[in-house]
């Protein structure tokens, strides 16, 4: 998904985006390609897992599916 896209969809101003992704990319959970296009990485992923396991854990049963690559 291209950075403006997630921004709509996360319902994040753009500039709060940003920030969030360069500090994302920095420690290496997702990678932007040349056409500007967000991707998780495998550790990304990784992470994502185990956050997703700890609401699960902790808050409960949630009514969001589970992020497919």
């Amino acid at each position: 998904m291209k950075r403006t896209q997630l921004s709509t969809a996360t319902r994040l101003s753009y500039d709060a985006l940003v920030r969030y992704l360069e500090w994302m990319r920095q420690s290496g959970f997702v990678q932007l390609d040349d056409d500007d296009v967000v991707h998780l990485t495998q550790e990304g992923l990784q992470v994502y897992d185990r956050l997703v396991k700890w609401i699960l854990e902790y808050v409960g049963k949630l009514r969001f599916p589970r992020f497919a690559p």
